[in-house]
């Protein structure tokens, strides 16, 4: 079994209906075929208050609330966050690689390496950088491809 830490695209990706296209499907069902897999693997999907808030930004008042709620209900869906330390890590992070990267793509990636979960993204440069933080990352793709 494989845990996963999605990332907000990949979310928005599915909700928003994106259209893509990768192997001939567009990015929305490519999405949705990594949500089932996951929950057919049983796999635990973590999440984090971060990406409630990047959700809530994106998202109407009404959408987000019934996404945050059957987020919340779902049994593989597992809440995590970050301490304190870490926390102020992300921060050092963020100031230190003056790059492209914002807080939040910063604190996805600690905690998908805290959780000891494989990171899932579309993001070009979360991609390329993950390794720095020692995480894995790939597209949903290449996990149900």
């Amino acid at each position: 079994m494989q845990n996963f830490y999605v990332d907000t695209c990949i979310y928005l990706n599915l909700w928003q209906k994106e259209k893509g296209i990768i192997f001939g499907k567009p990015f929305w069902l490519i999405a949705k075929e990594f949500f089932e897999y996951a929950e057919n693997q049983d796999s635990v999907i973590y999440y984090s208050g971060f990406t409630l808030k990047e959700l809530y930004y994106k998202l109407t008042k009404n959408e987000f609330i019934k996404k945050k709620n059957f987020i919340e209900s779902s049994p593989n869906f597992f809440k995590i966050a970050l301490s304190k330390n870490e926390y102020e890590r992300a921060g050092e992070i963020k100031i230190k690689l003056n790059s492209a990267l914002s807080f939040f793509d910063i604190t996805h990636l600690i905690l998908a390496r805290k959780t000891n979960s494989l990171f899932i993204t579309r993001d070009k440069e979360l991609l390329k950088i993950a390794r720095r933080f020692g995480v894995i990352a790939k597209k949903p793709e290449e996990i149900i491809h």
